[in-house]
């Protein structure tokens, strides 16, 4: 029993919420301001857009693919927004064309990976610079920044005297649904089985390039919910909204334990890293660290996420050997 306890404390999405842990108690103790609740606010506002994200793409990384494109589609959709807006559109029929938008991005990065067969890398990879451009294409160098007081209340305000942002609250019920529909329904058990072996998923019956359409769909789609939010939060729809921001997703999931090669993972471990991430640079804003420290940090933590949970494996792997050899055969 002991070794089943150490087990599970050396898994890495463990790991991960314990590291969380530790960095808030450190904040709260030794950061002048990170307690107080409008700074708390902000850490949560300033980490939605990635935790949105971050609920597909777990799925995505678990079955074996990637979607770098989620960035370019948010800021597509934030561009989208403020030009059907300068046109004269309510936001209340703009909204649900953005997300509309979403749906085709990622529909066009499903289609090409799963029925051409080529690489969700390099797809989204050229999507990424597709999609960006065509949101300069639509907006230009402008910048709406007039949408309805209402709207930008509810994205960046938060509840009464509390700390906790109004959007923090819908974010919890898609956070619930992506937790059921992953680790309690037979459609994110095959995922497991996807992303362990895509033939023999296949010949278990799983319908394996339905299944990864939907998650690029799905992906797509909240990339465009939060390029909504993005505009709303930071009151400003520009071309170059979330510039970057496929960096902090693909870190903050890799960190929490969701295992690149796919077939591995919690979401719960995903957005433990996802928070985590979101502490560490608001305590490096706090402490005056530069932006570009700030990516400096980002781009070791990707290379921790990718190392660490294959250490932490091989030492339960190490421990497992270490066990079987130790047990005595039994003498017949």
């Amino acid at each position: 029993m002991a070794d089943s306890a150490l087990s599970r404390a050396v898994r890495w999405d463990t790991v991960v919420g314990a590291l969380l842990i530790v960095v808030l108690l450190l904040s709260f103790g030794f950061v002048d301001g990170f307690g107080n609740a409008l700074n708390l606010s902000f850490l949560i506002g300033n980490t939605l857009p990635i935790a949105l994200i971050a609920l597909p793409m777990t799925m995505l990384v678990v079955s074996g693919e990637i979607d770098l494109s989620v960035a370019s589609t948010a800021g597509l959709s934030g561009a989208v927004m403020g030009a059907l807006w300068n046109a004269g559109l309510t936001i209340e029929a703009i909204i649900p064309l953005c997300l509309l938008l979403g749906v085709v991005c990622g529909l066009v990065n499903g289609l090409l990976v799963t029925r051409l067969g080529l690489p969700s890398l390099a797809v989204t990879i050229g999507t990424l610079a597709a999609y960006r451009g065509i949101a300069q294409i639509v907006l230009g160098s402008d910048a709406v920044t007039d949408f309805p007081a209402q709207y930008l209340d509810f994205a960046a305000g938060r509840i009464g005297d509390t700390f906790v942002p109004y959007a923090f609250l819908p974010f919890l019920v898609l956070l619930a649904i992506a937790v059921v529909a992953l680790h309690a329904t037979p459609f994110g058990r095959s995922l497991f089985a996807v992303g362990a072996s895509e033939e023999a998923a296949r010949f278990a019956g799983i319908r394996v390039k339905r299944q990864k359409l939907v998650l690029f769909v799905l992906t797509g789609l909240m990339a465009s919910l939060t390029g909504v939010f993005w505009a709303l939060h930071y009151a400003s729809a520009r071309y170059d909204n979330a510039g970057g921001l496929e960096l902090s997703v693909v870190a903050a999931v890799l960190l929490g334990g969701i295992d690149f090669d796919g077939g591995k993972g919690t979401l719960g471990g995903a957005i433990a890293g996802v928070f985590l991430l979101g502490a560490l640079q608001n305590v490096m804003s706090l402490v005056n660290v530069s932006a570009q420290s700030q990516i400096v940090v980002t781009g070791v933590l990707l290379v921790i996420s990718v190392l660490g949970p294959r250490v932490a494996r091989q030492i339960s792997v190490a421990r497992a050997g270490r066990r079987a050899a130790s047990t005595p055969t039994p003498t017949p």
